[in-house]
């Protein structure tokens, strides 16, 4: 067996009993290679450790077999500064990376700025250095017109992840936010709350609004009152959600329920709770929208809307991959989201 490092492409050619183009159009994720074929030379591929040659592949098809992710800059910046984190962005690159691997790709995350005219210039430089086989938008960027036609003009596939707004481009892969916010009204309803505050997210992000609209019509449909103050406008960080927290809490008739548009601001919600001596859930319930990890640490775990973040970039990822192969993958593509129970929510105490 040859020492790892000189394996070559005929070494596991020979390996697998078949010629060299087969091995290529394996590596290069190509068609007409038979499924017990292809497990051979994958597990010939195993066997001798042989590692193909990234500028090789990009010669020898036109690709570059990058899909680039965009994020926004001053928000995941700002939680790093502050120590936060971005649980978001961690769950975007498990799915997105691990999935990337599995079909021989790269996954590249690059922070963009949310002004239009920044988002633009900075995006046409990305593509320009690295001329990714595929572009994944997340919000706000998913939102903006310009990015799509830039990479529309480059021939650039693109997909738009968590973005529930009407486009007629790309591949769109989301969860319905509006069905999501109902949901979380039918949980608190169920519980006998009457009263239920809202707290949204940034006016830049399309899941605010549907969110907003979801928690509306169900709060319509359910027959229930929505009162002056009772929907409070964030921006999805922390410190805006302490801030619509207080100013709920500072009314003489405080609803019994929150829902608040993300983890971050629902931390708050429990912050501001807990400072304004309000136990949780004893007087007040708390939901929250996305589910990232660290909302089974926090005091108490919150119940959530789960919004599948992992399984939308691994989606989004192969779609964006098959598009590079030639497949016809626009569209829309709904994933289901989940409403996971816990202890910020509980029956409306008398």
């Amino acid at each position: 067996m040859p020492k790892q490092g000189s394996v070559t492409i005929e070494h596991v050619a020979t390996a697998a009993g078949v010629s060299r183009q087969t091995v290529s159009r394996v590596i290069n994720n190509g068609p007409n290679v038979k499924p017990l074929v292809r497990e051979r030379i994958l597990a010939a591929i195993e066997a001798l450790g042989y590692v193909p040659s990234q500028a090789a592949r990009r010669m020898g098809g036109g690709r570059s077999y990058l899909i680039l992710a965009i994020n926004d800059r001053p928000r995941t910046i700002e939680n790093w500064r502050a120590g936060r984190g971005n649980d978001w962005v961690d769950q975007m690159l498990h799915g997105g990376m691990l999935t990337c691997e599995a079909h021989g790709y790269h996954l590249l995350f690059e922070l963009v700025d949310v002004l239009p005219e920044r988002a633009l210039r900075q995006l046409d430089r990305a593509v320009s250095s690295l001329r990714p086989d595929g572009v994944i938008l997340t919000p706000p960027h998913s939102e903006n017109a310009e990015l799509a036609d830039l990479l529309t003009k480059r021939g650039i596939g693109f997909g738009r992840m968590g973005s529930s707004a009407r486009h007629d481009d790309g591949v769109n892969v989301f969860m319905s936010d509006h069905d999501a916010a109902a949901a979380a009204v039918a949980h608190l309803v169920a519980l006998d709350h009457r009263r239920i505050g809202f707290i949204s997210g940034s006016a830049r992000y399309a899941a605010s609004d549907a969110r907003e609209q979801g928690y509306v019509g169900a709060m319509a449909a359910a027959g229930l009152p929505i009162l002056a103050g009772d929907i409070q406008h964030g921006d999805f960080s922390f410190a805006s959600g302490a801030a619509a927290m207080e100013r709920i809490l500072r009314r003489p008739d405080p609803p019994t329920a929150v829902i608040a548009s993300n983890d971050e601001m629902a931390f708050a919600v429990l912050h501001v709770a807990a400072d304004f001596g309000i136990a949780v859930p004893g007087a007040l319930s708390v939901v929250s929208f996305d589910d990232t990890p660290g909302v089974r640490f926090s005091v108490p775990p919150l119940s959530a809307i789960r919004q599948p973040i992992s399984a939308l970039a691994e989606t989004i990822c192969i779609k964006l991959i098959a598009a590079r192969n030639g497949a016809d993958v626009s569209g829309d593509y709904v994933l289901p989201f989940e409403l996971i129970e816990r202890q910020s929510t509980a029956r409306r105490s008398a």
